[in-house]
C-alpha cells in the first residue's frame, strides 16, 4: 500500500454493533433476574432488536414480560446497557488488518457516542494497544460529534509531522464522509452485510469516494484511489486543547 494514515470509525467498522447490543441486553437481563427475579429480558430485547424496533427496546420488552415499564426502571436498564463492560470482539478482517500492519503504519480512530461507552468498547477490543490516536467526540463537548470538523482537525494536527495523506474508513454516509472529503481526505465506506443500520447519503457531497465490504479489500482500494487521482493534499488545519488518547 502507498504511504497513508488510516483513521477508522468504530461501530460496525472494527466490530459488529449487534454484538454490543447482545452484550448489553445480557447485562441488563442478568441484573433484572438477580435483583427482581424477572427472567427473560435479554432474550426478549434481542428479539425486538433483531426485528428492527430499536427506539424503546426496554419499554417494549418489559411490557411483553408483563412488568410495568416504570421510567426509573427503564432508565436504570439503559444505564446498565451503556456502562457495562462489553463482551465483543474485532471482526475477523479487522483483526487481520491490524495484526498485519507494518511497524511504521500508524492508524487512528474517530468515534461518536457516549464517551464512557465507547471507551469500554475500545478496552474490550484491545484498541488502545492496536491504534495510535483516538478521538472520542463526546469528550470534546456538546455538538462536536461528526460531521463537526473538530475531531478531524485533531487528527490532522497529530498526523501533520508525517506529511502523509489521510483516509477515513467508516459506515455511515449521513455524517462520516462529508467533512473529511471537504478537507482533502480519502473516504471509504465499509458496507458490512451484518451491519445494524443501512444509512443513505443525503447528498453527493456526503458519499464516500468508494465502497468495500471487508477490510481485506482496503489496501488495494486505497492504492487504486491514489493511483487514479494522484497524491491528495494534507490539511494544514490545527487545533489544540481537546481530549484525545495517544498510545
Amino acid at each position: 500500500m502507498l504511504p497513508i494514515r488510516v483513521i477508522f470509525d468504530l461501530d460496525d467498522t472494527l466490530y459488529l454493533e449487534r454484538d454490543f447490543a447482545r452484550s448489553g441486553f445480557a447485562a441488563a437481563g442478568d441484573w433484572l433476574h438477580r435483583e427482581l427475579n424477572i427472567p427473560g429480558l435479554a432474550e426478549t430485547c434481542q428479539r425486538i432488536f433483531t426485528a428492527g424496533r430499536r427506539s424503546r427496546v426496554f419499554n417494549e420488552a418489559l411490557e411483553l414480560l408483563r412488568v410495568e415499564a416504570d421510567p426509573a426502571l427503564v432508565d436504570l436498564l439503559v444505564d446498565i446497557y451503556r456502562t457495562h463492560e462489553p463482551t465483543i470482539a474485532l471482526t475477523a478482517d479487522a483483526a487481520r488488518y491490524l495484526a498485519c500492519r507494518p511497524r511504521d503504519f500508524l492508524a487512528g480512530l474517530i468515534t461518536d457516542g457516549p464517551s464512557g461507552t465507547q471507551q469500554a468498547k475500545v478496552r474490550a477490543l484491545g484498541l488502545e494497544r492496536a491504534l495510535d490516536f483516538i478521538v472520542y467526540t463526546d469528550a470534546l463537548g456538546h455538538g462536536y460529534g461528526k460531521p463537526h470538523p473538530r475531531a478531524f482537525e485533531l487528527v490532522e494536527a497529530w498526523a501533520a509531522p508525517y506529511g502523509l495523506p489521510l483516509a477515513y474508513v467508516a459506515d455511515n454516509p449521513s455524517k462520516d464522509f462529508v467533512t473529511p472529503r471537504e478537507r482533502g481526505w480519502w473516504t471509504v465506506q465499509l458496507d458490512r452485510p451484518e451491519r445494524v443500520n443501512h444509512f443513505t447519503a443525503p447528498s453527493a457531497a456526503h458519499e464516500a469516494h468508494t465502497r468495500i465490504t471487508s477490510l481485506d479489500e482496503l489496501d488495494a482500494c486505497l492504492d487504486d484511489l491514489q493511483s487514479a487521482s494522484g497524491s491528495i493534499r494534507t490539511s494544514s488545519h490545527r487545533h489544540a486543547g481537546a481530549l484525545v488518547a495517544f498510545r
